[in-house]
């Protein structure tokens, strides 16, 4: 009997050596794997929304492979010259999706809509080229609501001469990339022209949603300034 007990013993004593070597296996390769690291593009310091990257403006830094994630830029060249489509961190690992060559073109699954005159009830004078705008419905005998819940990325503003409303002397484009708020503020009082055509980025579902709520002539666009569009903390949110 004592003989079994202790064969029985030796045999569980041997399973939980062996679990526990692997057990101590399986966390080395794990620290290993974490102590491994790949070399990132990030800025060297905060760096507004629509600035143009310059190569001065990054550096190289060193994350966990654990930590890294897809998008994540590796090359220089992958950054120098593209604009920014959210603001940026010092030090924060740089995503594909916040950098673009042509931040006012529509994303990949947009297109760039004019919206028709007769589709829109008012649009906000202050908006302007870069802006993400707020869109309402305003129905004939119906309660007015907002469409969609992600902001929209207004391409261009024309007047009736098909000219980008702005002014001249202190472009807005330049000021959001700089950002400066007085300035972008001073651009949007001293335009040169009303808006008479206005041009936003809107997927497909997006666009037939509007054209069939709006080509009966019963309900109306609201196109409304966000406070988004002046806060260049707060710019990238919702993209």
């Amino acid at each position: 009997m004592n003989r079994k007990r202790n064969l029985l013993i030796s045999l569980l004593a041997a399973i939980l050596s062996g679990l526990l070597v692997y057990g101590i296996y399986v966390l080395q390769l794990r620290q290993i794997a974490f102590q491994e690291t790949v070399a990132v593009v990030v800025p060297n310091r905060f760096i507004a929304v629509g600035e143009r990257l310059g190569e001065e403006m990054l550096t190289v830094k060193r994350v966990a492979a654990a930590n890294f994630e897809q998008g994540m830029v590796t090359e220089l060249s992958q950054v120098v010259g593209q604009e920014t489509a959210v603001p940026l961190g010092s030090n924060e690992p740089i995503l594909e999706w916040k950098i673009s060559s042509y931040r006012l073109l529509p994303r990949r699954h947009e297109a760039t809509f004019q919206i028709p005159r007769d589709y829109v009830l008012s649009v906000s004078n202050g908006i302007r080229a870069g802006d993400r705008v707020l869109l309402y419905l305003s129905e004939t005998g119906g309660e007015s609501h907002r469409l969609f819940d992600p902001l929209i990325t207004v391409a261009s503003v024309k007047s009736s001469g098909n000219q980008e409303i702005d002014d001249p002397s202190n472009p807005n484009l330049l000021s959001l990339a700089n950002g400066d708020k007085e300035k972008m503020y001073v651009s949007r009082r001293d335009a040169n022209a009303m808006i008479d055509y206005v041009n936003l980025n809107l997927t497909e579902a997006q666009w037939l949603e509007i054209d069939a709520l709006c080509k009966g002539g019963g309900a109306k666009l609201v196109i409304a300034s966000s406070p988004l569009s002046f806060d260049t903390a707060e710019i990238g949110e919702g993209r």
